[in-house]
């Protein structure tokens, strides 16, 4: 057996026990970890740090993706900013859409994912919709001409390359990039031990769109609570449309976490999220 810890906090830790590691090995941008545990089946980790695993990723994947792509009803065009898994991408795969972009700046990643992590991505990076972009996600959103009706921003947490996807000019970007009446998603961590995300994301997102705001979902690897997905656009997303129950039901798909209940409460934020917004 194989000990896996990440620290979470100071003094807080989260313990693993892998049955054998799959792959171990370091890019040009990081170490890349795939081992089998017997509780969240295969787990994916960055520099140390847990990104998914196979047990639970459906409710990250799920929240990120199906909640805007249903408030918004009608996006063609996609960008996803990371998610080198693939697990988003296959999510947003399963709407009518014509596009998905996917920016990821370690294409390693991919490899291991497609390799060692079928069962997260499918298969999604086969999809003639999908278009596969190597690259800087900072540069691409302050450079391409493309307008996109979602943004998602998959991004690790806010150390190492994905530093620069929490950062003022890169959201000023994803603005720049969103196709009127878009929407713009991002992840930001564990409310209880990683508040300052939501702080500093808000402080950001306020500034740039007339809505904005977070919704959260326990996902229980992520260790601490609910996860926080930040959320900005022209239009207020924490009012459901009034036809969400007959989109969600009209999907022709079934999903594990996310349905139209649980999208109306995920905007639902006790005092201590709130605060942080303050």
């Amino acid at each position: 057996m194989i000990r896996f810890e990440e620290t979470l906090a100071p003094g807080a830790f989260l313990t693993l026990e892998a049955e054998r590691m799959l792959y171990a090995g370091r890019s040009e941008f990081q170490e890349i970890q795939v081992f089998e545990t017997a509780a969240l089946g295969r787990v994916l980790a960055l520099d140390g740090i847990v990104q998914t695993t196979e047990r639970d990723e459906f409710v990250y994947h799920e929240m990120l993706t199906h909640l805007p792509l249903f408030a918004h009803g009608g996006a063609k065009r996609v960008l996803i900013i990371g998610g080198g898994d693939g697990g988003m991408l296959e999510e947003a795969l399963k709407h009518p859409v014509e596009r998905v972009t996917l920016v990821e700046i370690d294409p390693k990643v991919i490899e291991v994912s497609r390799e060692w992590l079928p069962s997260v991505c499918g298969q999604a990076f086969e999809d003639p919709r999908t278009e596969l972009v190597i690259g800087d996600a900072a540069k691409f959103v302050a450079e391409t001409e493309a307008r996109y009706d979602l943004v998602i921003v998959d991004s690790s947490d806010p150390v190492g390359p994905a530093t620069v996807l929490f950062s003022d000019p890169f959201y000023r970007n994803c603005r720049r990039c969103l196709a009127p009446g878009g929407i713009l998603v991002t992840q930001n961590g564990v409310a209880f031990f990683q508040g300052h995300q939501i702080t500093a994301t808000h402080g950001h997102l306020k500034q740039l769109f007339p809505h904005c705001g977070f919704y959260l979902a326990p996902v229980p690897t992520y260790v601490g609570g609910f996860m926080a997905f930040g959320w900005a656009s022209e239009r207020d997303l924490t009012q459901p449309p009034a036809d969400l129950d007959a989109r969600v039901a009209g999907a022709g798909f079934a999903l594990s976490y996310y349905n139209a209940d649980v999208h109306r409460g995920a905007f639902a934020l006790p005092g201590f999220v709130r605060r942080l917004m303050a």
